[in-house]
């Protein structure tokens, strides 16, 4: 046993003599880490800003107008399309998805102040599409001037229900206010990056950004139920033969043909790989100095009997623990962090996405180091103990 502990023992008692030269390395793998760590919950906060409402949708399908390439701003159907879709066999229920944008005049800042930007979005409340409510009611008729808010308004704007709000939207020949009242409360439903405020979508026609006094209602999208979601791709393509100019995806196809959205994901994760890779670079050349200039110690070592196997666990025992102090460190700073900012920045941290990317920072030590430990292992005593003298 005391074979074993010995490389160990190495290890701690060379980091413990040279504190200052290991700890500047260990913040170095801090600093690594939290710039890691940000640019995943940067990942996942802008796309979760972007998918946030469709991938939360309790639709199996959503209806696209034909030749609209998914894009949902330029999908413009009637609304007598949604009886069509719904007379469909094994269609269960469907629900009218409206999109707009507005803008909430703040009430705990000065009159003078920015409004808060939102995504306006007509739906039927008991239909899919309609936000889940957590707090409140659903809204009572689809004329009723009313409105559902989702928890980063709440945030911004301590919003609760029984509020009445202020969004203004431009109507063709300027802006115009319309007051509705707060009626319920949903959970997070983000939509192209931008809070969200649900309305009845009769009075999201007529509430909605217009060019002009006679724009007709259309729907941007339809969600559908499907009796037996098992037959997605059947439906997907029954339903374009029995309703006419109109195209289907499923909720991962649709969140994914937002504009932008994989290039921003592919961007983000290009970043988050090069700085594996500098981090891989930097530990790896500051372990192979350390082995440069530990080349006599470690052939006085070998010639008093130390193994190649000791002096290689001896190595990797100390890459493991100065990477794991400098990613402690790094998850630390990234905690404390991440409690001062503010709630507009999209940044967020999920168990999932840190836990992969501790688990990859864990590895970078070990792997830079790879070198070093196979040159630490080759050296010579007698070679080593005639560079000494």
């Amino acid at each position: 046993m005391q074979v074993f502990l010995t490389p160990l023992y190495l290890a701690q008692m060379e980091v413990l003599r040279n504190k200052v030269r290991f700890f500047l390395i260990s913040l170095l793998i801090a600093l690594i880490t939290l710039l890691v760590l940000f640019i995943a919950a940067l990942a996942e906060g802008l796309g979760g800003g972007n998918r946030e409402y469709i991938s939360k949708l309790d639709a199996d399908l959503l209806v696209y107008k034909a030749d609209s390439d998914l894009l949902i701003a330029a999908s413009r159907l009637p609304r007598s399309v949604m009886n069509q879709v719904r007379r469909v066999t094994g269609v269960r229920a469907v629900g009218p998805i409206a999109v707009s944008n507005g803008a909430i005049d703040n009430p705990l800042e000065t009159p003078d102040a920015d409004p808060l930007r939102v995504a306006l979005l007509g739906v039927e409340a008991g239909l899919p599409g309609a936000p889940p409510i957590i707090s409140g009611s659903p809204f009572s008729t689809n004329r009723a001037p009313e409105a559902v808010v989702e928890r980063r308004v709440i945030q911004r704007l301590g919003i609760k229900v029984g509020d009445r709000i202020s969004i203004r939207t431009n109507q063709g020949s300027g802006d115009e206010t319309f007051e509705l009242l707060v009626v319920g409360l949903s959970d997070g439903e983000q939509y192209g990056l931008q809070p969200v405020v649900f309305l009845p979508v009769l009075t999201w026609d007529r509430v909605r950004s217009k060019t002009g006094p006679n724009s007709p209602l259309n729907l941007n999208l339809i969600a559908v139920q499907l009796e037996n979601p098992k037959d997605l791709a059947a439906m997907k393509a029954l339903i374009p033969t029995q309703v006419k100019d109109v195209e289907m995806a499923g909720i991962r196809e649709a969140y994914e043909a937002l504009p932008g959205y994989k290039e921003q994901q592919s961007t983000l994760d290009t970043q988050r790989f090069f700085t594996l890779i500098i981090g891989v670079l930097v530990i790896g050349g500051f372990f192979q100095i350390q082995a440069l200039q530990k080349v006599p110690q470690v052939g006085m070592l070998k010639a008093i009997g130390a193994a190649n196997w000791m002096v290689a666990v001896a190595a990797i025992a100390q890459i493991i623990l100065v990477t794991v102090i400098g990613v402690l460190l790094g998850g630390g700073a990234t905690l404390l962090l991440a409690t001062t900012l503010p709630p507009g920045i999209p940044i967020v941290f999920t168990g999932q996405a840190a836990v992969a990317a501790i688990v990859s920072l864990l590895f970078i030590g070990p792997i830079g180091g790879a070198i070093s430990i196979r040159y630490a292992a080759r050296i010579e005593p007698l070679k080593a103990l005639g560079m000494s003298s």
